[in-house]
């Protein structure tokens, strides 16, 4: 018999962080001219807690190593997919196997995707697109395969290993490759309105770090979720939530949860105590200490007088601390 407890409980995510990613990152030789593109944090650092799929659309649709470099040419909304030197076309092929090969990824479970920056296959965003008379090249495309598996998984986390040198950005690929898992997992279980509660109530500070405007709306479908059939429920929040953890978490809204996490502590503290954390935040707030000093503190407080709600906070353990995402400043 499932008691009502056991239905409402959160599953414990079990089993690897799938990524996909291109070969080239991971020091796999498959680029054009033979070489590769490796990058050491994403190889030697993540790999200890993500399991990477690694995908090359060039090599996997049958060109050689090396091979004749690539461009994209003509409309960025829709171009074609051309050799530099002897213009042979390889749109159909490339999307063809993009079809084929993002079916075959659904199988995986991915919780995010590593793209290689201005690959004419695999770049994300503001890939050179050259006329097809002037020449002239605009960083307006996507590239061909990277436009197929983010049409055909529009919330899975997706990032260029370019823009993950910036400790913001890379913080906030990994916080919501994280949440995903936890989704994923949920839904996986089966969702019920009691676990969607749950699910909603761990992650609320993390949203409010985000968008509070996000956090809102989710707030309001929760509260509505009998009105809703389970599928229609796991879609529309799993959209808000992909979209809410999208919008960066700034200084400001991280004071903001922070002011709102030192409330719970009002009824505990002793005066040196109170000024203690409110020098810390606002030290944060200046620029003058990372978020992980607050953070710490924080979480000292919460276990010194078992705060059972902030515990069970997401915000204060999202992703593991060994990769110090919060320890810029």
């Amino acid at each position: 018999m499932v008691t009502k407890a056991a239905t409402n409980r959160l599953p414990d995510p079990t089993g690897p962080i799938r990524i996909g990613i291109s070969s080239c990152l991971l020091g796999e030789e498959v680029r054009f001219d033979g070489g590769h593109k490796e990058d050491r944090f994403i190889s030697r650092t993540l790999n200890a807690y993500f399991e990477y799929v690694p995908v090359c659309p060039e090599l996997e649709v049958g060109m050689g190593v090396p091979r004749e470099s690539l461009r994209l040419v003509g409309d960025p909304a829709s171009p074609r997919l051309l050799t530099v030197r002897t213009k042979i076309d390889h749109t159909h092929s490339m999307l063809k196997f993009a079809a084929s090969r993002v079916r075959e990824l659904a199988a995986e479970n991915l919780d995010g995707y590593i793209f290689k920056k201005d690959s004419p296959s695999c770049g994300m965003e503001r890939v050179r697109v050259y006329g097809a008379e002037s020449g002239m090249a605009v960083r307006q495309g996507i590239g061909m395969f990277a436009r197929a598996f983010m049409e055909r998984f529009p919330l899975v986390p997706a990032e260029e290993e370019g823009r993950l040198s910036d400790p913001v950005l890379r913080e906030n690929f990994i916080e919501r490759v994280f949440c995903h898992w936890r989704w994923r997992h949920l839904l996986a279980d089966g969702l019920t309105r009691g676990r969607l509660v749950a699910f909603h109530t761990a992650h609320k500070l993390v949203l409010l770090a985000h968008s509070p405007e996000h956090y809102a709306e989710m707030g309001r479908l929760v509260a509505g979720a009998k009105a809703l059939r389970p599928s229609e429920l796991a879609t529309r929040y799993g959209e808000l939530l992909a979209a809410g953890l999208q919008v960066k978490a700034t200084s400001r809204k991280h004071t903001n949860v922070l002011q709102h996490i030192a409330g719970y502590f009002k009824e505990h503290l002793s005066p040196d105590e109170k000024a203690e954390l409110q020098g810390v935040i606002a030290d944060y707030r200046q620029g003058l200490v990372p978020l992980i000093v607050p953070i710490t503190l924080v979480k000292h407080h919460v276990r010194k007088f078992d705060v059972s709600y902030l515990s069970d906070q997401v915000y204060l353990n999202p992703h593991p601390k060994e990769l110090m995402l919060r320890n810029h400043v």
